[in-house]
């Protein structure tokens, strides 16, 4: 039998060990994004994969907000995040930190996820654009690569939460410790 864990044997770190923590080299910017529920959704993921920021560009919902808390489940809380009123400050300011910079998109020159491997990961921003418009394209201009994810049904695009998931998963894999030395 292969009996589920509970909440309490799953050795979380408390809020003050998540916070002291170190954090993944990745910043996560959502350009424009609409919907409440997915803003909260990627708090919640940025807190899964402890990631270094959140960057909340342009309409896109900051906390607090009751529909954020929702899907977040306090992770507004334990998330770094600031917002900026435009993706394009955003991006450029981080480009002046010295991150390399990239839009998951569909473009015509692109990177498949899967091969994060070969991209520069010293320090990380990932772009994700608006659910109905996707990443700007004076944004996709400027950023040091554009990343897709290989899809393969009708559809032509994913959830922006959902994308972002499945991004943090795929440099995780290279830039947490914790993955990179598990057998």
């Amino acid at each position: 039998m292969n009996k589920k864990r509970k909440l309490w044997e799953l050795n979380r770190p408390s809020p003050e060990a998540y916070a002291a923590q170190e954090k993944i080299p990745i910043v996560v910017l959502l350009d424009d994004i609409r919907s409440f529920e997915n803003v909260g959704s990627v708090f919640r993921t940025a807190d899964s994969f402890s990631i270094e920021q959140v960057v909340l560009c342009g309409i896109t919902p900051c906390p607090p907000h009751r529909e954020i808390h929702k899907t977040a489940l306090g992770s507004t809380e334990s998330v770094s995040w600031r917002h900026s009123p435009t993706v394009m400050e955003a991006v450029l300011g981080l480009k002046e930190l010295g991150y390399a910079v990239y839009a998951l998109e569909q473009a015509e020159k692109t990177s498949l996820l899967h091969r994060v491997n070969q991209l520069s990961l010293e320090k990380v921003a990932l772009v994700f654009g608006n659910e109905v418009h996707g990443v700007q394209q004076a944004v996709v201009d400027v950023c040091d690569g554009v990343l897709e994810i290989p899809q393969f049904g009708t559809k032509h695009s994913l959830n922006v939460s959902v994308c972002v998931g499945i991004t943090l998963w795929e440099f995780s894999k290279q830039l947490n410790p914790q993955l990179r030395d598990q057998p």
